[in-house]
């Protein structure tokens, strides 16, 4: 545990104290503020998995090795069966106690295929074996690609093992931060192991790509590169920062919208194009929330996020970006050997991050893309001032994004003789 979290951590409850306090009590007094009328908190669904605490590269912008947190240093290199037992056993916990009727595991790292195929056999057999007979269970790794040989490839696609690979484009912005310690490119052997899962006896586990957003690189390029592969689906993912450690080429206030002005000429060539070339999950988020849906995920809308790490060491931690915040910042205070899962609802963050409008700031309640923004990806929103109750550091991007997007959808609705209005109002 860090000698320091963001926040006091609520003390137990003792066994014989007579009966619990409800969740939803124990969530109102750690948030220190009344909740809505009739707020329950949201089960939790989603688990990453740090089954390896090391990496093979050395991206220079990763939120792990590179940012605020250094935690990882005192971290287990691998996750024990030990561990993996408990942590299996939690989440069943939870499943029981919610009748959840899914949950989605994520393996992940550091790079997770570090951790070999026998161990990876031993952490899904567990899973499996307690998860299975409760709910329906949906396993998958992101890997940064150097490790997907063909027997690794084989191997997941035979554990029912989803696939995601993370690259940053044409090997130009590939190699501007993605590459090993002594500086070599990692672009060949991420795009080998990407053609391998597009072979047609492992693409249906390929669940696509992650690519982060770099402003050096020539954003038409990047597009025609991802495309020119093959592959079904990509999100593009804006590099982590604050208001206090503003991301790369960002000065907030300063009137630019950089990462829109990057994304915009992509979402038009996507957009126009007569065939959908490939999935782009930020662009169908976004224009699913503003044609009035409500789910999308945890970088866009309302909807409670219900998500928790698992670091190697078993203990709970925040979504893992929150390390982009300071050291300690997506620490618990719990772990799989001693809380339940429910438990993590007495920590302030996680309370926030399912409380939608009314954890937001005064600010972002009064804007008019809020439903779709949801103020942005949690940790961006931090400041000294006002923690996470701030709009993001991106505000000013995420707005210009918005709102050309629904310029562009207004006009094709106008097009076909209706309206934004009309088709939110079902």
């Amino acid at each position: 545990m860090p000698a320091a979290l963001p926040w006091p951590v609520p003390a137990r409850v003792p066994a014989s104290a007579g009966a619990a306090p409800t969740a939803a009590f124990r969530a109102a007094a750690a948030w220190g503020a009344p909740l809505p009328p009739g707020w329950t908190p949201t089960p939790f669904r989603e688990f990453v998995l740090k089954i390896a605490s090391r990496c093979n590269l050395d991206c220079d912008y990763c939120y792990v090795y590179h940012l605020a947190d250094q935690s990882w240093r005192s971290q287990p290199r691998f996750m024990t069966d030990a561990t993996v037992d408990a942590t299996a056993d939690r989440i069943a916990e939870h499943v029981r106690t919610h009748a959840l009727e899914f949950v989605n595991i994520r393996l992940h790292g550091g790079e997770p295929l570090l951790a070999g195929r026998d161990r990876l056999r031993r952490i899904v057999a567990a899973l499996r074996e307690r998860l299975s007979p409760l709910t329906e269970l949906s396993i998958t790794v992101q890997t940064n690609g150097v490790l997907l040989d063909e027997p690794m490839a084989a191997f997941l696609v035979g554990e029912d093992i989803g696939v995601g690979v993370s690259l940053d484009g044409d090997r130009q912005a590939n190699n501007l931060h993605r590459t090993y310690a002594d500086g070599r490119s990692s672009y060949d052997e991420v795009l080998a192991g990407i053609r391998m899962m597009l072979r047609p006896e492992f693409r249906s586990h390929f669940l696509g790509l992650l690519c982060t957003i770099q402003l050096e690189a020539d954003p038409v390029r990047v597009w025609d590169a991802l495309r020119d592969l093959g592959v079904e689906g990509v999100d593009f993912l804006l590099p982590h920062g604050t208001w206090e450690h503003p991301p790369p080429g960002l000065t907030p206030g300063d009137g630019r919208t950089p990462y829109a002005d990057w994304l915009i000429p992509l979402f038009d060539r996507w957009y126009d194009a007569p065939v959908r070339p490939l999935s782009v999950r930020t662009f169908e988020s976004l224009l699913h929330l503003l044609l009035g849906g409500v789910g999308a995920h945890e970088s866009f809308g309302l909807v409670p996020v219900a998500l928790v790490v698992v670091e190697s060491d078993g203990s709970y931690e925040q979504v893992d970006s929150m390390k982009a915040v300071g050291h300690g910042a997506a620490a618990s205070g719990r772990t799989v050997f001693t809380d339940p899962l429910d438990a993590l609802f007495d920590v302030p963050a996680f309370v926030q991050r399912q409380l939608g409008l009314h954890g937001l700031s005064e600010v972002c309640r009064g804007c008019d893309v809020v439903t779709t923004c949801g103020a942005g990806l949690f940790p961006h929103r931090y400041r000294p001032e006002g923690a996470f109750t701030n709009p993001s550091v991106y505000c000013a991007d995420q707005y210009a994004l918005i709102a050309h997007i629904q310029r562009r959808v207004e006009e094709s609705l106008a097009s076909r003789g209706t309206t934004l209005a009309a088709v939110r109002a079902g």
